[in-house]
């Protein structure tokens, strides 16, 4: 056992610091093991852990095809979602319309 009232101040602060890291790191350790556990019983009873708890699984959207490119660089492109590219909106400005961005198919 160490003496605590030996130790510095400096000392005692960075024993404090590995206390609560290694709370932290066990705390994590017994909810990654109570989450397999749980897993493992649901699977062996034909469900799923989030079925389970209600939850709804994600909404996966399919990735984008491209619909746009920049006139100077063909590789770079645009599928219409988001927010426009500086290339897009500076084409515009300059008095091209959206049709003669499209890729031609």
């Amino acid at each position: 056992m160490t003496d605590l009232n030996a130790m510095s101040l400096a000392d005692l602060k960075a024993l404090q610091k590995d206390i609560t890291r290694a709370i932290d790191s066990f705390e994590k350790r017994r909810k990654a093991e109570a989450v397999s556990a749980l897993e493992t019983a649901a699977k062996e009873m034909g469900f799923s852990l989030a079925e389970l708890m209600g939850q709804q699984p994600g909404r996966q959207r399919s990735a984008a095809m491209p619909k746009y490119a920049n006139p100077a660089d063909p590789s770079d492109t645009w599928s219409g979602r988001g927010r426009q590219p500086h290339w897009f909106k500076d084409a515009l400005t300059a008095g091209r319309s959206e049709a003669d961005l499209l890729i031609n198919t």
